[in-house]
């Protein structure tokens, strides 16, 4: 079976650079290119960005077992069955010392939808042999990766003209609300922001209990930073001292919903060669909830969409791209191979 080459590119971002959270402005981003990369040099490809979840990078993408291949393997895989045109693979790194960036610019933890639109866009472009336009440029992710893959493609319609959102974040008040009294309670004990996240970094093994309470910190960071606010620029969905719940705040969180942002975005999504998104009927984010409410919305809106369902949760879920990236290459104009006898 022949394979695709990954590329470890390093990049020096000046959007990154002096970010509020002292994350590192330099990020090595994989890249993966198909086999026919290197076996015909005139040839060029669609390239789609694949996003990573909550507290991971792109690297992550890569990991694999026994029974879950890497992103890499599993596009081999799937080009070595015929099922699936040549694209390029590029996986971003956006992670910060909150956990993640949800892909958006903010004070707290950096410019990163202008580290990926304005920089890494046009640098992968620069660098690779890719298909040029954005009905050639696709954007996918799981989970916060898939939140980000929705938004991005809303807001940039002119850089992708394809998308894929597995069990993104959608209906925060679904699959937010819920947890933060446990965030407050986690916080209060530690003593304040300050000590938790000291202990947290220090940490060799982080719990659920931390993980659910990062994730809302990283959330906080990304959806209402508030430069002024000591000392790391978050405001914060409840009240520290009396746990009492922030409706101003909240409401800041609300407007970067893709279900607040589906209408202001509807020609956006109608000029997408595909918008597919899927999510686990047993998801225990409750995202399954706000991909049936955003399907109506785009119902509604006129919006072509394909929308799956399956039966599984939230976790583990990387198989799934057996199902999107087949759709994503043929919707970005990738021309699938014959399966392989070898």
């Amino acid at each position: 079976m022949k394979r695709g080459q990954v590329v470890w590119d390093r990049f020096e971002s000046r959007a990154l650079a002096g970010n509020r959270a002292g994350d590192p402005a330099g990020r090595t981003v994989p890249v993966y290119l198909p086999p026919a990369y290197a076996d015909d040099p005139g040839r060029r490809f669609p390239v789609l960005f694949v996003l990573s979840g909550f507290s991971g990078r792109g690297r992550m993408l890569l990991n694999d077992n026994a029974w879950s291949p890497g992103l890499d393997d599993r596009m081999d895989g799937l080009l070595h069955r015929g099922t699936c045109g040549e694209v390029i693979l590029v996986m971003p790194d956006c992670l910060t010392r909150y956990g993640g960036s949800q892909y958006l610019n903010s004070s707290a933890t950096g410019r990163y939808e202008d580290h990926l639109i304005d920089e890494l866009v046009p640098h992968i472009e620069r660098t690779y042999r890719t298909m040029p336009g954005r009905d050639h440029r696709g954007v996918a992710g799981k989970s916060s990766g898939g939140y980000g893959a929705l938004v991005l493609a809303m807001k940039h319609p002119e850089v992708f003209g394809a998308l894929a959102c597995h069990s993104g974040d959608l209906y925060f008040d679904y699959c937010y609300r819920g947890d933060i009294p446990r965030f407050c309670s986690q916080v209060q004990a530690a003593g304040g922001i300050g000590p938790w996240l000291e202990r947290f970094e220090a940490s060799v093994q982080k719990k659920h209990e931390d993980m659910l309470t990062l994730n809302i910190l990283g959330m906080a960071a990304a959806y209402s930073p508030r430069p002024e606010t000591p000392p790391f620029g978050i405001e914060l969905p409840c009240d520290l001292e009396t746990g009492a719940f922030r409706e101003e705040v909240w409401r800041r969180w609300l407007e970067h919903d893709p279900l607040s942002l589906v209408e202001r975005h509807a020609d956006a999504l109608r000029s997408m060669r595909l918008v597919y998104l899927d999510c686990g009927t047993r998801d225990e984010f409750h995202l399954q909830h706000g991909a049936r409410l955003f399907k109506r919305r785009l119902e509604a809106l006129g919006v072509p969409h394909e929308h799956q369902e399956f039966d599984d949760g939230h976790m583990n879920l990387s198989y799934r791209y057996d199902v999107s990236l087949p759709k994503l290459a043929r919707a970005l104009g990738a021309s699938a191979p014959a399966p392989s006898s070898a």
